[in-house]
């Protein structure tokens, strides 16, 4: 039983063409937000994520880094 863990997830496609990344995070056993590579931000799963998404989003070094991964 965990209270919060995060995940890194690395999906390649045709080899290594294409490759996803989702950074993804869990409260209690839920998701709650995550890092698409394919959106390139952010986004909120469940409600108790918005918060996180958009104060994680508006961190412009993070972001760089974020998207500079894949």
């Amino acid at each position: 039983h965990f209270l919060f863990l995060g995940k890194l997830e690395c999906h390649f496609f045709n080899g290594t063409e294409r490759v996803l990344l989702l950074d993804r995070y869990f409260y209690n056993g839920e998701e709650y937000v995550r890092f698409d590579s394919d959106v390139g931000e952010f986004r909120e799963v469940t409600e108790f994520g918005r918060p996180e998404a958009k104060y994680w989003n508006s961190q412009k070094d993070l972001m760089e880094q974020k998207r500079a991964v894949v």
